[in-house]
């Protein structure tokens, strides 16, 4: 069997309510159009008979064939070209905006239609298409119906697709749509593949080039409201552009990722579900968005996460949500799907949500911190009740033991991480007192959280091996101490976190820039590595810290997307794709290269 292509061919469309991944071969290989989290159409990423949509000159990658791709300025509008030894063609793909959409209307509305235009460049190229669409994760193959328009429509379950193509004679087989056709210069033909509800709404109809115009404006039009004034500026605005692209437009949440079970090693089982959105990751988010978009987007994103949180009592405070804040996303396994690369278990949910991660508290609350200003001098009443319920949870329960910020299946720990988190909660919550009302108990909460600090000093540092260590009593390093200085618990020139930031430089880090979160972690981490840049600028040391920094970014692929790890040894992308853990590293530590005193 013909293996899977890298995880780095793979480009990113997205309408911001749903993504695709189309590969370097002209394939869709991975389309959820309900919504980032909803069962897939085109699920060949995790099993060659899972569905794709595959447009490309006949012969693609054979001899003689070259091709070259980039994003439309400011955009995730993709345009390929493929030259070939009979001439060249474009291909553009998008997922279509509402007609008319601009500005911060990207994906409120979208029509879940995937568009793909093909330009003829010069000579004439034959094309192949072929269409073959199986919902719900590949469990379903559709009935296909030829249409008096000349579309094709394929039907299964739940879910109606259309297949649309200007003057293209389509012909439905059993399975799928196969047709070739010829292209010559100057021939533009138009196609698309529109998603529609059985028993609801019928897919909608457009006009390609009008839609790919129109799809093409709203993206520039949404990234001109947003100005960035530091270093790194087009790596910057990329990245925010993508973070735009996992934003699931309609409550403000941003997916950790686009997909599903992208191993962390290639036939392990570390293969998680990411298309939901984390409350851990809620204040590097936040950061991130301050600096690289506007205050509309992180307002929207803190309305989100605090009417997902809801009222709660003593049970923890949920580590992810579902992007319209649904709580419960149990995990079973897809057993019917072989895995990337025959990586299983295929996982869809997430049983992380079940979890105690005594971190979660203090992210929130950061993000409160940030966004005081906007809150008001006197919080109202559902805001007080959340801080008030964060701050005391956190003074009840900080001596437990957790999962941690990387979510181990296995026992629970005391993580050094966790308390820092927790004292950053009740130091905000302090902070924070006098917008509280009269429940507020900052001398209280002061106490306790003097008291996290003096454990964390006291049982996380590790006089044998010079460094703050993983967790209590450990003598294993954990590169999640490096958010220390980040979270001013301990500034980076301080003694001891100068000596934990070489060490786990030192036996964490690799010839590459790469870090790992722990020594037998078999990929390089690479949030983890613009942690580092940002601790080496904090220590004062700026130009090692750009040294670094710009090995990093060259892990990219081609069209500027991260996924979430890096292989060791062939510097092959590993894990979920992208992944906006990865692009928000990135940008804090772009600002943190700009403002080394920022945040």
């Amino acid at each position: 069997m013909e293996q899977q292509p890298a995880i780095s061919d793979y480009a990113f469309l997205s309408d911001s309510r749903s993504g695709a991944l189309v590969g370097k071969d002209g394939s869709v290989d991975w389309w959820c159009p309900h919504r980032f989290d909803g069962t897939s159409v085109f699920g060949r990423l995790l099993d060659p008979g899972a569905g794709h949509f595959t447009l490309a000159p006949v012969g693609v990658g054979g001899p003689g064939h070259r091709m070259e791709r980039a994003y439309l300025p400011d955009s995730l509008v993709l345009r390929t070209v493929h030259h070939t030894p009979e001439g060249s063609v474009a291909v553009t793909d998008a997922l279509a905006a509402e007609a008319g959409a601009r500005a911060h209307e990207l994906g409120k509305n979208s029509p879940a239609v995937l568009i793909r235009v093909v330009h003829g460049l010069s000579g004439r190229v034959r094309m192949a298409l072929d269409f073959a669409p199986r919902p719900e994760y590949g469990l379903l193959t559709p009935y296909l119906h030829e249409q008096s328009d000349g579309s094709v429509l394929a039907g299964a379950g739940p879910v109606v697709l259309v297949l649309r193509a200007d003057g293209l004679d389509l012909r439905a087989g059993v399975d799928r749509v196969s047709h070739e056709f010829e292209i010559s210069a100057g021939q533009v033909i138009g196609m698309d593949a529109a998603y529609g509800e059985a028993y609801g709404t019928p897919p909608a109809r457009i006009k390609p080039l009008t839609a790919l115009d129109e799809t093409t404006q709203a993206w520039q039009a949404f990234r001109d409201t947003h100005i960035y004034k530091g270093r790194y500026p087009e790596l910057v605005r990329h990245s925010a552009t993508v973070l735009t692209g996992l934003t699931y437009a309609r409550s403000g949440a941003v997916a950790a990722a686009l997909t599903s079970s992208l191993p962390e090693q290639i036939g392990g089982d570390r293969n998680y579900d990411y298309r939901y959105s984390w409350l851990r990751d809620f204040s590097l988010t936040m950061r991130a968005l301050w600096v690289a978009a506007c205050p509309d987007e992180t307002s929207r994103l803190f309305a989100w996460a605090t009417r997902s949180i809801g009222r709660f009592g003593d049970e923890p405070v949920p580590v992810l949500f579902g992007l319209e804040g649904e709580r419960d996303i149990s995990e079973h396994h897809c057993d019917h799907l072989r895995g990337y690369r025959d990586s299983r278990p295929v996982r869809v949910g997430n049983d992380a949500w079940r979890q105690r991660q005594l971190d979660v508290p203090g992210e929130v609350m950061s993000a409160v911190w940030r966004l005081r200003d906007y809150l008001g001098a006197r919080f109202d009443g559902e805001l007080q009740e959340m801080v008030l319920g964060l701050a005391e949870q956190v003074a009840a329960t900080w001596h437990l033991p957790d999962r941690g910020i990387w979510e181990t299946r296995d026992e629970e720990r005391h993580y050094v991480s966790s308390k820092v988190s927790c004292w950053l909660a009740l130091d905000r919550a302090v902070g924070l007192a006098d917008r509280l009302g009269d429940r507020a108990d900052p001398h209280r909460w002061a106490a306790v959280r003097d008291e996290i600090r003096d454990t964390v000093l006291r049982e996380g540092w590790n006089e044998r091996i010079g460094a703050f260590t993983g967790a209590f009593g450990s003598p294993e390093l954990d590169a999640s101490v490096l958010a220390m200085p980040v979270a001013r618990f301990l500034p980076a020139t301080d003694p001891r976190m100068r000596s934990t930031i070489e060490m786990v430089e030192r036996d964490l880090g690799t010839e590459n820039g790469l870090l790992r979160r722990w020594t037998t972690d078999p990929a390089g981490f690479l949030l983890c590595s613009f942690w580092l840049v940002e601790c080496l600028v904090m220590a004062g040391e700026p130009k090692r810290a750009e040294a670094l920094f710009e090995r990093v970014i060259g892990f990219s692929n081609d069209v500027g997307l991260f996924s979430e790890q890096i292989d060791l040894t062939t510097g092959m992308q590993l894990g979920n794709t992208p992944q906006a853990l990865s692009h928000i590293g990135l940008i804090n530590a772009a600002w943190r290269l700009t403002e080394p005193n920022s945040f």
